[in-house]
């Protein structure tokens, strides 16, 4: 009640000295003088007399008097009864004339050397001279009332900058419970556990302990943080408050930390609660990290939080749940026991998670029977919480273009596609003798990963372009990795090289086609002598270290902390990993040019295939047309030489003008 008693107060006084200011202008100007008509006519009749007489007459204009020293009016304005007029040194007059006006006493004027004029009388109301008077200074008020309208929009009032941005949800407005959250159960107990805490604390306090005072989840995004927080609002029987990190800071200095007491005053008042902050990271950066000596608004806010958290006054019954996927960058001080007590890991879910994902998210969506989820689980390793919402929802919005009733496996097989590979580009243009150069390169790529044991199994590969490749090979690991061999690392530079091998085996002649997989190759190569002492010449050791400002959120920047002697070693290293596995690639390739041949021939003729089409093509079978399904090899196999010449001519038809030269390590 008191703020508002100021802010009554405030426009009050507004409009009190708008109302001064305004009469204080509308006074300033002079008011005409009051005579009487007979006043009037003694000035004219002197006039008159002086009219004549050429030396007065000029004397009293200069002078601006007439021969009686009186000043001499200059022009009379005739309103029906009413006359105002102008004395010749600026002043004005007005008075008030007889009812009936002859021809003798215009004529009385005018001799005088008076100028006349007639206008119209003005017939107005007392409402509209109130009106006609007020209006400036409406106008004055609205403009400024206006002003402060502007002001108080986005959240923030006029005058009050300081206060916080936090919306505080109810129960009504959060439908999400913690049967919503599906696939991070460890952090779902951890947060369980709070929730309890605040429902009966003495449970907990009955034996010393402390509730704590701060959660922070860390993750990667996508894997549900600010959803455990929507759910952790939804079970709470607390106040619970909501404001992201960027809400502190604004273009006034000092905002930040007073939003920040303003938030825990609100908490305070409304203890036991919880007060969520996303993306923390945004106020809670190293301090001192930012470029030309950092940034002191951000900083003073993140002092005033961490003397929020634990300072000198006590906020029990106070908790603070903050999410960030930079946990990283965040000021060591933030982290320390006491302030954030609990740090809880959200990472991507393993296959039993996204198999409870994809059950929440197909809740609402009708699927066909044999939609089979833990299919679709094992088929997506990596995937987030996000990404497989994005699946099930591009599955539902494909069948739906379709003008299907149920989604089926192929939405889903589709959608997942889409999701990994990009959008199919059907448009585009494309020449058949770079048509054939992308399915050498695809092949290429798709046999040395199916002909090297322990990598990912080729899960499809296609010349259709999608995204900003012509064509893609995709594999899919059959179970979630979380670390990689040096032999895995091998394989991996193998099957990236696997393209370029194959151009030069079948046309003779590389294409820049291979640059991206170069590219990879190399950096791959790199970091595992640099960074993995994966080098059995140069041993265990990490060259060079990372300079990063945190500030930015990346690496700026390698500093080279070792002599230019170690460094041609590195360099040499790298580029005998790459050779080494561009031989082992060339061998593979050389010695399968048939199967090479014929997956190239398979994907000039389907443009897309699978794991099982690969495996047909290479044990010497067929793809039918029709339904792209596999034909089982015939009994009768004909001799590699017939076989591998049969494929040559089945690739030269297709592409006109392509050659393939034979290979000469495979005589």
């Amino acid at each position: 009640m008191r703020t508002n008693y100021k802010s009554l107060l405030l426009w009050v006084m507004l409009i009190v000295f708008f109302g001064f200011l305004y009469h204080a202008v509308q006074s300033s100007e002079k008011e005409p003088q009051e005579l009487d008509f007979s006043e009037f006519l003694a000035q004219v009749d002197a006039q008159k007399a002086t009219a004549g007489i050429p030396d007065m007459d000029a004397l009293a204009q200069r002078s601006g008097k007439g021969s009686s020293g009186a000043r001499r009016i200059d022009t009379v304005t005739v309103k029906g009864l009413d006359y105002e007029g102008t004395f010749t040194d600026g002043s004005k007059f007005k008075t008030r004339g007889p009812a009936i006006v002859d021809s003798a006493l215009l004529n009385r004027v005018t001799e005088g050397g008076i100028k006349l004029r007639y206008e119209p009388e003005e017939q107005s109301s007392l409402a509209v001279q109130i009106l006609v008077q007020w209006v400036p200074m409406l106008l004055l008020f609205g403009v400024f009332f206006f002003f402060m309208r502007q002001l108080q929009s986005g959240g923030g009032k006029a005058m009050s900058f300081g206060k916080s941005k936090a919306r505080r949800l109810s129960e009504e407005s959060n439908k999400i419970t913690f049967a919503d959250v599906a696939g991070i159960d460890e952090a779902k107990e951890e947060l369980e556990e709070i929730i309890e805490f605040l429902k009966a604390p003495k449970k907990f306090q009955r034996l010393g302990g402390r509730i704590p005072k701060g959660v922070l989840l860390m993750g990667p995004p996508g894997t549900g943080k600010t959803l455990m927080a929507r759910a952790i609002a939804g079970e709470a029987n607390v106040p619970f408050f909501s404001i992201s990190g960027s809400d502190f800071v604004e273009m006034f200095v000092g905002v930040g930390a007073s939003r920040v007491r303003d938030l825990f005053e609100q908490g305070k008042k409304s203890a036991p609660c919880i007060i969520f902050i996303d993306e923390i990271d945004a106020v809670g950066r190293h301090r001192g990290a930012g470029l030309g000596g950092g940034h002191d608004e951000r900083e003073q806010t993140l002092n005033q939080l961490l003397v929020e958290m634990d300072g000198f006054e006590a906020n029990d019954g106070v908790i603070l749940v903050a999410a960030t996927n930079r946990p990283d960058v965040l000021d060591p001080a933030l982290l320390r026991p006491g302030r954030f007590d609990r740090r809880i890991m959200v990472p991507r879910p393993d296959v039993k998670g996204r198999l409870g994902i994809l059950k929440v998210h197909t809740k609402q969506i009708p699927l066909v029977p044999e939609v089979d989820l833990e299919v679709i689980a094992r088929g997506t390793p990596g995937f987030s919480g996000a990404d497989l919402e994005n699946l099930v929802n591009e599955s539902a919005l494909l069948a739906a273009r379709h003008d299907k009733e149920r989604v089926d496996m192929g939405d889903f097989e589709s959608a997942k596609d889409k999701v990994l590979m990009g959008v199919e580009r059907k448009s585009m243009i494309i020449s058949d003798e770079q048509k054939g150069i992308t399915a050498i390169h695809e092949a290429g790529h798709a046999l040395v990963a199916r002909l090297l044991p322990g990598t990912d199994p080729v899960h499809k590969v296609t010349i259709i372009p999608r995204g900003p490749a012509l064509g893609l090979t995709q594999q899919l690991p059959a179970e979630d990795r979380y670390g990689a061999s040096r032999n895995f690392l091998l394989k991996d530079i193998a099957i990236l090289l696997g393209g370029r091998i194959a151009e030069e085996l079948a046309r003779g002649e590389i294409t820049t086609g291979a640059s991206n997989d170069i590219e990879r190759a190399t950096d791959l190569a790199r970091r595992m002598v640099c960074e993995w002492g994966m080098s059995d010449k140069l041993g265990p050791l990490a060259f060079g270290q990372k300079e990063e400002e945190i500030f930015l959120g990346r690496e700026i920047s390698r500093s080279q902390n070792y002599s230019p002697e170690t460094a041609i070693q590195i360099d040499a290293e790298v580029k005998a990993i790459v050779m080494r596995q561009y031989e082992v690639a060339k061998e593979l390739l050389s010695a399968n040019r048939d199967a090479l041949d014929r997956i190239t021939a398979a994907l000039l003729e389907f443009e897309t295939i699978d794991s099982t089409d690969i495996d047909t093509l290479m044990s010497g079978g067929t793809i039918q047309r029709g339904g792209n399904k596999a034909e089982p090899p015939k009994a009768a196999q004909p001799t590699p030489t017939d076989s591998m010449e049969r494929e040559k001519q089945k690739v030269l038809d297709a592409i006109d003008g392509l050659t393939i030269a034979p290979s000469k390590a495979a005589g």
